[in-house]
């Protein structure tokens, strides 16, 4: 079983509305911090979102209030609910999984993160 399998991205208009979907093993989704992360092309991957074992979650500032990070425990699945797309919000999505925090977008890159998925594209149209 692969650690992590992305799926839910397609392709939108501006303001509507798609759920990704993080499908982990047992062990990587228990690890302390998950997170979802975003590449466009030709720039780095950066963090949209993350949340802790705890159930802390924090976003990247330009998705705070649009999107949403959850998780179901019973099903090893983590979730970005994303509203209002943008065309800025055009960019591979990946899921990944840290043993270690603080789990804050705006404190740890992508090199904190040892665990990933080969990602979903979402493509957002003016």
């Amino acid at each position: 079983q692969e650690a992590l399998v992305e799926s839910g991205g397609g392709s939108v208009q501006a303001g509507g509305s798609l759920r990704l979907s993080c499908s982990a093993s047992k062990y990587t989704y228990n690890l302390y911090c998950l997170a979802w992360f975003r590449q466009a092309p030709g720039k780095e991957r950066g963090g949209v979102a993350m949340i802790g074992r705890d159930g802390f979650t924090n976003y990247r500032d330009s998705v705070q209030g649009r999107f949403t990070i959850s998780k179901d425990d019973a099903n090893n699945t983590l979730y970005l609910q994303m509203n209002s797309l943008k065309p800025d919000d055009t960019a591979m999505y990946y899921c990944a999984s840290a043993a270690t925090g603080p789990c804050l977008v705006n404190m740890m890159g992508r090199h904190s993160f040892p665990h990933w998925g080969h990602g979903t594209r979402v493509t957002v149209s003016s």
